[in-house]
């Protein structure tokens, strides 16, 4: 199992939120893993890009053209940092509308602010895209998360155990976006 996914958006999206989660879920199912960041003018609203190894690599940077994926948080961060994705791999975006991209990647896309607006949730974006993927990639053989909705929601329970309003609208955004995926 190896896979590197680019995470990228703007500051107070909760871009480091989701790579902490999905790091969670790698450890929590043995598998090595890696993340770094950079997110300089994050509190201004900047962007906030994270990068996410998992498997046996060596250094935590994903170099241009090697990515799996891409989560991309707001429509234009596939335009600002597609070209870390390698030929066949995926991208799951925040947008209202179609992705335009190349046939050397899958591009799904889901209006992650209006589902959080009608859960009541604003701040459930990230949350609302992961589950996304998951149920997105869950059907491609090469390329599929390396984990689950269930060990996304066990690394929710784990790290919110004593917050159980906030576990609650945790694992309703994830299931929103899990669910918001029609094949």
């Amino acid at each position: 199992m190896r896979q590197q996914i680019v995470i990228s958006g703007v500051g107070g999206q909760g871009v480091l939120f989701v790579t902490r989660i999905l790091a969670e879920a790698a450890i929590i199912k043995g598998i090595s893993v890696f993340t770094s960041e950079t997110h300089g003018m994050a509190q201004r609203g900047g962007t906030v890009l994270s990068h996410l190894k998992v498997g046996n690599f060596s250094s935590p940077l994903i170099r241009p053209g090697n990515a799996n994926g891409l989560l991309a948080l707001k429509a234009d961060s596939f335009a600002r940092h597609g070209y870390f994705l390698k030929p066949g791999a995926w991208t799951a975006v925040n947008s209202r509308k179609d992705v335009i991209v190349g046939p050397e990647f899958s591009a799904y896309t889901i209006d992650a602010d209006n589902l959080a607006q009608h859960i009541h949730n604003p701040k459930s974006v990230n949350l609302i895209l992961l589950g996304f993927a998951l149920a997105a990639i869950s059907g491609t053989l090469e390329n599929s998360l390396f984990c689950t909705l269930e060990d996304i929601k066990m690394v929710l329970q784990h790290r919110l155990a004593k917050k159980k309003q906030m576990l609650n609208d945790a694992v309703k955004a994830v299931e929103t976006g899990f669910n918001g995926f029609r094949k």
